[in-house]
């Protein structure tokens, strides 16, 4: 996918979360991008790997961070101890409007993703960001998925990893029954 059809995607995605009241700092976003492409097989072409805080992609940070060099979009600052909030641009908008196909097709997609997703804290979206990346890794019963995520996660306690995988259960068996 081309780098403009990839920003008119991402900068939709913001939009979405923040109208489910996600927080949408980059910890949010790079969730919430991973579960687009992972869960609903958008293909953004993201590499992600198991980081500190669950899966993680140094492109998508470097992408993030040249949408905001292309006035596509905007840190919003906050009030310490919080970071700032992406906030689209008039500007993401045009490009948005390049591609009315694209985000017709995903559409139904990222707001699956901003429903399940947008109004999770950062340390939820890990759990279920991490339940999803074990779940692929791993074919095995919950209670093994669960154990796995401990290992790769030990400040997770056992009784948030089951729950974390039951919930991811449950969200993937909705997405496709929904068809996305």
């Amino acid at each position: 996918m081309d780098r403009l059809r990839r920003a008119a995607l991402l900068t939709r995605l913001v939009e979405r979360l923040r109208q489910q009241g996600s927080w949408c700092g980059e910890t949010h976003v790079q969730k919430a991008t991973f579960l687009l492409q992972r869960l609903m097989k958008v293909p953004l072409e993201y590499e992600f790997i198991l980081y500190k805080h669950g899966p993680f992609s140094f492109d998508l940070r470097n992408e993030l961070t040249s949408l905001r060099a292309d006035d596509l979009l905007l840190l919003e600052p906050q009030v310490p101890p919080y970071g700032p909030r992406m906030i689209c641009t008039e500007r993401s908008r045009k490009i948005q409007a390049l591609y009315p196909k694209t985000l017709r097709k995903y559409e139904d997609r990222i707001t699956f993703v901003a429903e399940e997703f947008g109004d999770k804290g950062v340390v939820e979206l890990e759990r279920l960001a991490t339940a999803l990346y074990v779940s692929e890794q791993y074919n095995t019963s919950a209670d093994d998925r669960a154990q796995q995520l401990c290992c790769l996660k030990p400040h997770i306690d056992a009784a948030s990893a089951h729950q974390a995988i039951q919930e991811m259960d449950r969200i993937v068996k909705e997405a496709k029954k929904k068809d996305l």
